[in-house]
């Protein structure tokens, strides 16, 4: 009787890996189609763009990000720092929105899939906020961070956290990334967002960069656009904005 619930328990355990499989391989493995190959003037053109946004986002980031919890002009300065990636984003060529595969084989926008992996890297950061709430040098940046939400309007900071969510991926998995050298996206553009984090001063938020940066950059390179990207951003973007203050005061 147990060798019968147990071989039962193990073949219902084989489906359940078997579509965790054909979902991460779907989502983040096999590429729906390959970019399409620019022309070396379009390239070297996105290229100066892109350099010039990265380096003025970057810089306005910190800036934005320095600015005192419940200060009005923070909420001028981080929309700056939204128009900046946008404008970046399309003055340096055509951006596409993209599309997934499905584990039957087929393709569709990648919406759902998307959120899933969002929600997963979400779970992920909040598990880890047990043990960022224990260690004040690690958690201290992170709470001067959220005061803005604190000491601010919530709806409001919610609303730039999506704007500048979207506005991000517009920039580095929409023209960033197509002005890497193939071999290099992936790596090169999450690197390349982290950096770009470095003057914020918050050591959690350019991890956080890098992290969010890898999982989006196979999601681009997978589907072809940055729709997917948006929407796993913004997932965890958001979560992280209402759910990281309450975890963090749990393990206060």
């Amino acid at each position: 009787m147990s060798r019968a619930r147990g071989a039962s328990a193990y073949a219902g355990d084989v489906p359940v890996f078997a579509e965790l499989g054909s979902f991460f391989r779907a989502s983040l493995l096999d590429p729906v189609r390959d970019d399409e190959a620019e022309p070396p003037r379009d390239v070297r053109r996105r290229r100066i763009v892109v350099g010039l946004t990265l380096a003025l986002g970057a810089v306005a980031l910190g800036f934005a990000l320095g600015i005192q919890a419940g200060d009005p002009w923070f909420y001028p300065a981080t929309l700056g720092v939204a128009a900046i990636w946008v404008i970046g984003a399309f003055a340096s060529g055509k951006l596409h929105l993209g599309r997934a595969r499905t584990r039957s084989g087929g393709s569709s926008y990648s919406v759902l899939q998307a959120f899933i992996l969002g929600g997963m890297l979400l779970a992920v950061f909040l598990a880890g906020a047990v043990v960022v709430g224990r260690i004040d040098w690690l958690r201290a940046p992170v709470d001067t961070l959220l005061a803005h939400a604190r000491f601010g309007s919530l709806p409001i900071v919610a609303a730039i956290t999506a704007v500048n969510g979207v506005a991000e991926e517009l920039f580095f998995r929409g023209a960033l990334f197509a002005a890497i050298s193939r071999r290099w996206r992936v790596v090169g553009s999450a690197g390349l967002y982290a950096l770009a984090t470095v003057f914020t001063g918050v050591p959690l938020l350019v991890l956080a960069a890098a992290a969010l940066g890898l999982l989006t950059g196979l999601q681009r390179r997978v589907t072809g656009g940055v729709l997917g990207p948006i929407v796993t951003h913004l997932t965890w973007s958001l979560g992280m904005l209402f759910l990281l203050p309450l975890a963090l005061d749990v393990w206060r």
